[in-house]
C-alpha cells in the first residue's frame, strides 16, 4: 500500500524568493524576510561544479532551518532529464528529514510529473510538487501536466526560458497568450499559479503594472529576486478589505444553508466558490502575520 500526498492545503502564496542551495547560512534569512514561499535551489544559481555541495546541504539544511512555519519550504530541482536531476530525486528519496515540496523546471509532460509522484507514493513521502511551465511543450501539455497528480500545489511560469522557447521578446503582450494558458490549466486542477519574478530591482514602477496585470489574470503571486521587492508583491496579491468582508458572509451564510445552492445577496452561490472564497480569507490571514 502506497501512501498518498496530503489534500493540499490553502495557503498564502502572494511572493517567492529563491536562495542558493549551497548557501544554508542564507536560508533562514530568506525564511525571514517576509516572503509567503523560499525556494532553495539547485537548478540556475549553482554552478556545475557546485551542485554536488549543494544538493547535500539543501536536503539536509532547508526541512529544519530556523524561519516561520508559515512560510512555505521548496527546493527546486535540477531538470529530471539530466544527471543533475536524477541524482536530486536520489537524494530527495534518501534525505532524513523529507523535503516538504519540490519544484521542477524544464517539464515537457506529465508523464516526467507522474514517474517523480510514483516514486514518492512508493517511498511514502509526503513531499508536494510545483511545476514550472516554461518550456513549449509544457505550454502545450500544461492542463495534463495541472492534473498529473494531486501532489501539484502550483504552477510556476517560468517567463525568460519561455521567451527563448517561443522566440519572442519577454513582454507582457508577447508572452499573454502563455500566461493566460498557464492560469486557465491552474484553475482547472484547482492549484495556484505563480508568476515569474520581474528582473529588474531599479524599475519598481514597471514591477507594480506587471504585478496588478498579473493578479488581474489571475495568478496568485508572483517571484522576487531581492526582499525589497516583496512588501510590494504581498500587498499587490492579497485580498482588498471589501474582498474579506464579502467573503466572510457569504461562507458564513453558506455555514448555515443547508443545500448545494445558495442565493446571497442577489447572486447564486455554488459549492465550487467556496475554495475561491476560503483562498481569500486565508490569504488575508497570512498578511495580518
Amino acid at each position: 500500500m502506497t501512501a498518498e500526498a496530503p489534500t493540499p492545503a490553502i495557503r498564502a502564496r502572494r511572493s517567492f524568493i529563491f536562495a542558493p542551495g549551497n548557501r544554508p547560512d542564507m536560508f533562514p534569512k530568506a525564511l525571514a524576510c517576509g516572503t509567503d514561499i523560499v525556494c532553495v535551489d539547485l537548478e540556475d544559481a549553482i554552478a556545475p561544479q557546485d551542485k554536488a555541495e549543494a544538493r547535500r546541504l539543501a536536503f539536509a539544511h532547508l526541512p529544519g532551518a530556523d524561519g516561520p512555519a508559515r512560510v512555505e519550504r521548496i527546493i527546486r530541482l535540477n531538470c529530471l532529464r539530466t544527471l543533475d536531476g536524477m541524482q536530486d530525486v536520489q537524494a530527495l528519496l534518501a534525505a532524513a528529514d523529507p523535503a516538504p515540496a519540490v519544484m521542477l523546471p524544464k517539464v515537457k509532460g506529465p508523464e516526467e510529473v507522474r514517474n517523480l509522484a510514483d516514486l514518492l507514493d512508493e517511498y511514502k513521502l509526503p513531499t508536494r510538487l510545483h511545476v514550472i511551465i516554461e518550456t513549449n511543450q509544457a505550454l502545450e501539455a500544461a492542463h495534463a501536466i495541472a492534473a498529473a497528480s494531486p501532489r501539484i500545489e502550483a504552477l510556476f511560469f517560468g517567463g525568460v526560458d519561455m521567451a527563448a522557447d517561443l522566440r519572442c521578446k519577454p513582454t507582457w503582450g508577447a508572452l499573454q497568450y502563455a500566461r493566460s494558458r498557464v492560469v486557465h490549466a491552474a484553475a482547472g486542477a484547482g492549484v495556484d499559479a505563480i508568476d515569474v519574478p520581474w528582473l529588474d530591482l531599479n524599475d519598481r514602477e514597471g514591477m507594480l503594472v506587471e504585478a496588478r496585470l498579473s493578479a488581474e489574470l489571475g495568478f496568485s503571486g508572483k517571484g522576487a529576486i531581492h526582499p525589497r521587492q516583496i512588501p510590494d508583491l504581498n500587498t499587490i496579491f492579497a485580498p482588498d478589505a471589501a474582498a474579506v468582508d464579502y467573503a466572510r458572509r457569504v461562507l458564513a451564510a453558506w455555514a448555515q444553508h443547508a443545500s448545494g445552492l445558495l442565493v446571497f445577496e442577489g447572486k447564486l452561490i455554488e459549492k465550487p466558490v467556496l475554495r475561491s472564497l476560503e483562498r481569500i480569507l486565508a490569504t488575508h490571514a497570512a498578511a495580518q502575520g
